[in-house]
């Protein structure tokens, strides 16, 4: 088995994965930006260390995002500089973890982003994979523990949601790091398609809080298209088994 490199390796998915294939008996190599114990220094957004970084690997998982600060030259511009150097070593195999429904809502900018990602994957001379996925419960628990703050519970109306355990991405991204590359595979998501309001009362019944809830219509194209499901699996394509309320309890 050779070398794998999972950059992202210290975020929230790209943690999981890296334990996952330690764990299948392989050998993670972890990029990071900042100089941590067991880690490689690199920056995607310049390119410096990439070189290094995926000298004598065979695969690399592609878990680096940036979707709050200069997030087209990270995502976008730094997919260049990795896929490069990744050319130029003779790497066999990435695998990229996308977002479920980029190409159906891309008025929303990180989507367009993602997108355009995709397409810098696909057009690499290294053989790709890539895996989109619904959002992980805890981006959505992040999201409700930010919106209860206020005395009522503003969230968007109708808004469609499929959330999925992270580890149950990361196990099936180690599956597909171990295999052979295949292209664009089937989306996952989670067993439960809810609005953002049925989410968030179950987070208050089982957190305990006391809060109303009023959901707000929103105008323009990414909100439709997010009402219309834009963000989850079609044709009932799910894969993972943990549900909201069990990921809360």
């Amino acid at each position: 088995m050779s070398e794998i490199l999972v950059t992202g390796g210290t975020g929230l998915l790209g943690r999981q994965v890296v334990d996952g294939l330690r764990a299948a008996g392989g050998s993670a190599r972890v990029l990071s930006r900042s100089v941590r114990p067991g880690t490689i220094r690199g920056d995607m957004l310049t390119g410096e260390g990439l070189e290094r970084a995926v000298d004598g690997v065979g695969t690399i998982v592609h878990c680096a995002s940036s979707p709050l600060r200069k997030t087209r030259q990270t995502d976008v511009g730094g997919t260049e500089h990795l896929l490069r150097a990744a050319a130029r070593a003779g790497v066999l195999h990435i695998v990229y973890i996308s977002i479920v429904g980029v190409d159906r809502a891309p008025y929303y900018p990180y989507y367009r982003v993602k997108l355009e990602t995709e397409r810098v994957v696909e057009r690499s001379l290294v053989p790709w994979t890539i895996l989109r996925a619904t959002q992980f419960h805890d981006f959505v628990l992040r999201i409700l523990q930010l919106l209860e703050r206020l005395p009522i519970m503003l969230v968007p109306k109708g808004f469609l949601l499929q959330p999925v355990d992270t580890g149950e991405v990361a196990d099936h991204l180690v599956e597909l790091a171990l295999s052979e590359p295949t292209g664009r595979v089937p989306d996952v998501g989670g067993p439960e398609v809810r609005t953002v309001a049925e989410l968030a009362d179950a987070y208050l019944r089982i957190a305990g809080r006391q809060r109303r809830i009023l959901e707000i219509p929103l105008p323009g194209k990414t909100a439709r298209a997010f009402r219309e499901g834009a963000q989850v699996c079609l044709d009932e394509c799910t894969y993972g088994k943990t549900r909201w309320e069990d990921f809360l309890r």
